[in-house]
C-alpha cells in the first residue's frame, strides 16, 4: 500500500491513502542503518510504501519504502549538532510566521531559513503576524523589514491571525498547495491554522509574560487537509536554524541579491569579505544591500549558527 505521512511522533507514523484511510505504522529497522543521518528518516509529507500486519488483533503498518523527495527543508538537530533534522518534505511552499516584539523574530533567523528554502528551491512567503497589536513605531519597522524582503523578491503580507486581518490572502495562496507553517514558538502558527481552518481547533497558548517567549503546544509536525483544497503542514516553534551541508562558495548563491552581483566581481571565486573589486562589497557601501542580510552572509559562511543556536530562546 501507498500513502503520505501526515503525522510524526518518532517512532510512529500517521499514514494516510489515496482512499482516505489511515494507519498507524513504523519503520522496518534498516532504515537507521542506511546511513541516514537525520535524526527522523521519515518525515511529514513522505509518500511511503507499507504493509499491513496484525500484532494481538490490532492492525498496524510497516513502512518499508520512501518515494523520492522532490524537496524537504532540513536543519541541524539543536542536541546532536552532528545530525540533522528533516522538517517536513515535497512542500509546494512555507510560510514563515514573524513577529517583532512578542517574541522577537531576529533577522539572523529569517535569513537562515530563507537560506535552507533557497538551497531546496523552496518558495517562501514572510507572514508578519500581530500588526494589530503594534504601535507607530514597530509598525514602522514591520514596514522597512518587509521593504528589504520585498526588494529581493519575497512575497510579505501583515496579518492577524487573531483579528482575521489578510487570512483570505493566505488562503488564496494555499488554494490546492501543500502549505507548511514555520517560525519560533508563540508567533501564532496554530492560532493562523485555526483561523484559516477553524473546525481543526489547534491548541494555543498565550506568550509568557516574563520572557515574552512562545509557550510551546505543537510537539509534532503534523499535516491537515483543508475544505479549500491545500494542504496544511503545522510544526514545532524553532528556536535556532542552522544551516546544513553548505561549502562556503555557493552560500552566496542562495542570498538572491548577493547571487545577482557576483559575475560583477573581479574573482569568479570571490566571498566577498575582502577581495578587491568585489560588486557585493560596493553594492553594501551604496546601500543598495541591507547590512542585516549581509551580516547574516558572513555568519553562516564562519559557522556561527552553533553559537546563533544557543540563544536565549523559547525551549523547544
Amino acid at each position: 500500500m501507498t500513502g503520505l505521512v501526515y503525522k510524526s511522533t518518532g517512532s510512529w507514523y500517521t499514514v494516510k491513502t489515496q482512499l482516505g484511510e489511515s494507519y498507524q505504522c513504523r519503520i522496518k529497522g534498516k532504515f537507521r542503518i542506511k546511513g541516514i543521518k537525520s535524526t527522523n528518516p521519515i518525515a511529514v509529507g513522505d509518500v511511503v510504501d507499507f504493509e499491513l500486519e496484525k500484532v494481538n488483533d490490532l492492525e498496524s503498518g510497516v513502512i518499508y519504502n520512501i518515494h523520492d523527495r522532490t524537496n524537504f527543508i532540513v536543519r541541524k538537530s539543536v542536541n546532536l549538532s552532528k545530525q540533522t533534522h528533516i522538517i517536513a518534505a515535497n512542500l509546494d511552499q512555507v510560510f514563515l510566521m514573524i513577529t517583532i516584539n512578542n517574541p522577537p523574530t531576529l533577522t539572523s533567523f529569517i535569513d537562515r531559513f530563507l537560506v535552507t528554502a533557497e538551497a531546496y528551491s523552496i518558495k517562501t512567503v514572510l507572514l508578519f503576524n500581530k500588526i494589530d497589536t503594534y504601535d507607530e513605531e514597530t509598525l514602522l519597522e514591520v514596514k522597512y523589514l518587509a521593504h528589504v524582503y520585498r526588494k529581493i523578491g519575497y512575497e510579505c503580507i501583515g496579518i492577524s491571525a487573531k483579528a482575521g486581518k489578510n487570512i483570505d490572502k493566505v488562503k488564496a495562496l494555499m488554494q490546492d498547495k501543500v502549505s507548511m507553517f514555520s517560525g519560533h514558538s508563540g508567533v501564532g502558527k496554530s492560532t493562523l491554522v485555526n483561523a484559516i481552518q477553524p473546525n481543526l481547533d489547534l491548541k494555543t497558548k498565550e506568550i509568557s509574560n516574563l520572557h515574552m517567549q512562545g509557550q510551546h503546544t505543537t510537539t509534532f509536525a503534523e499535516m491537515f487537509d483543508t475544505d479549500f483544497g491545500g494542504k496544511i503542514i503545522d510544526t514545532p516553534g524553532i528556536k535556532g536554524f542552522g544551516v546544513v551541508d553548505m561549502d562556503k562558495e555557493e552560500v552566496g548563491d542562495y542570498f538572491p541579491e548577493i547571487f545577482a552581483l557576483k559575475q560583477h566581481c573581479k574573482f569568479n571565486n570571490c566571498l566577498h569579505l575582502k577581495e578587491p573589486k568585489c560588486a557585493v562589497k560596493a553594492a553594501l557601501e551604496n546601500d543598495e544591500i541591507a547590512y542585516t542580510r549581509y551580516r547574516s552572509y558572513v555568519q553562516i559562511l564562519e559557522g556561527e549558527d552553533e553559537h546563533y543556536r544557543t540563544d536565549n530562546w523559547d525551549n523547544e
